[in-house]
């Protein structure tokens, strides 16, 4: 498998899964077994907080769905028709590398949902399996723009399969026309055989006390630092003091980046190069990358600020995030307070009718940037804070 210094999505072989891990993986396969000629969709929900190990299983199971397919090892699965998808650039690229080097996996296996969705219904035929990673990032609402004309890709998969095993966490939707929540899962999975394993560990970042700090941080509230020993967390006063210790971090165990929330300019299709401004750093975003190399593990890209458009999903061994202008601290209230407006990820916004709290739902979608920005350094997090009141709460904190 990838090392952990040139991949950024850790995909262990069985022998590493946890034993929480490897109780899944067999319930998975189980549920595949008896299922996977049922006229009635059948769906297997794996939920767990980022950092959980979710893609780990996710990978497991589908590498040796796919042996047992192609080499037989298992009866019950020979010739299953299997597809894993995941509707993210950057993750499906860390797939298909992974595939170029797992004899069982062909890059042919992984695909976005929308080309598999329109392939399938043009061939007419249901698929055996379908796995869906970070399937909060399904569509659930059309978009022409992608050639999505459907309403809603997980009914459309519900459709066009027999099993469907979906990697599922609310706290990671990013777009309101990908608007998940619990109960609008169940909603839509009524009427089909559902079975959910919800994993607890947090495998990424490597202390308890810190997972903590930044869930209770999520949820708005504001706790004392904690002073971790097997873990790195720090707070900076400027951006490039941040930038510093990252690309210190870089050169010595690698896989360290600088990441930010949306709050800063940037035009996708647009040939200028946009910058963060964080204190005294002046820093490209990302740009789009046309390689087939992930973001992170391009060495160039230690240059760059990353978004969760490049980071979500993968690992990191430190990262570094600026916490821009639209997440403050409010002193009246001891609380983290959002302002959407200075969100610069508008199209992440772009109105829907169908939703009753619109201003709850794009807080909701800062704060789960923010989570999945926070979470992604396994040995070490270094923070900057672009609004000066929350710096400084920041810094009595530490």
């Amino acid at each position: 498998m990838p090392d952990l210094s040139t991949s950024t999505f850790i995909l262990p072989t069985n022998a590493t899964l946890t034993a929480e891990q490897s109780h899944l993986q067999q319930q998975v396969l189980a549920f595949i077994r008896k299922h996977r000629r049922d006229e009635r969709p059948a769906v297997f929900v794996i939920e767990g907080d980022a950092g959980s190990g979710k893609s780990v299983v996710l990978n497991a199971v589908f590498t040796a769905v796919q042996r047992a397919a192609r080499r037989g090892d298992d009866e019950q699965l020979v010739g299953l028709d299997a597809h894993l998808l995941v509707n993210h650039n950057e993750m499906l690229k860390v797939y298909k590398e992974v595939a170029a080097t797992t004899p069982a996996l062909r890059k042919k296996d992984f695909d976005k949902p929308t080309p598999f969705i329109n392939r399938q219904r043009k061939v007419g035929q249901r698929a055996d399996v379908v796995f869906v990673d970070e399937a909060h990032l399904l569509l659930s609402r059309s978009d022409p723009f992608n050639k999505f004309t459907g309403t809603n890709q997980l009914d459309e998969l519900l459709a066009l399969t027999h099993v469907l095993v979906l990697v599922f966490d609310p706290d990671q939707v990013v777009k309101l026309k990908s608007h998940w929540d619990g109960a609008m899962l169940r909603r839509h999975l009524q009427g089909c055989t559902v079975t959910t394993f919800k994993l607890n560990a947090q495998m990424r970042v490597q202390d308890s006390d810190v997972s903590d700090w930044i869930n209770a941080l999520i949820h708005q509230h504001l706790l004392p630092l904690p002073h971790p020993r097997q873990f790195e967390l720090r707070v900076f006063d400027d951006g490039q003091p941040l930038y510093d210790w990252v690309r210190a971090r870089n050169a010595k165990y690698g896989l360290s980046r600088l990441v930010a929330t949306t709050d800063f300019p940037f035009r996708v299709f647009d040939h200028r190069v946009w910058y963060v401004d964080a204190g005294t750093l002046h820093l490209p975003w990302d740009k789009i990358n046309f390689t087939d190399r992930p973001w992170a593990s391009r060495p160039e890209t230690v240059d760059e600020v990353g978004s969760i458009y490049t980071i979500q999903g993968f690992d990191l061994n430190f990262a570094g995030v600026i916490i821009g202008p639209s997440i403050d601290y409010d002193p009246a209230t001891n609380r983290i307070v959002v302002h959407p407006d200075r969100f610069e990820d508008q199209e992440a916004f772009r109105r829907r009718s169908d939703i009753a709290d619109l201003t709850g739902a794009r807080i909701d979608v800062v704060l789960h940037t923010l989570n999945i920005l926070l979470k992604r350094g396994r040995m070490g997090l270094g923070i900057y804070a672009c609004q000066p009141r929350l710096r400084r709460r920041l810094r009595e904190l530490g």
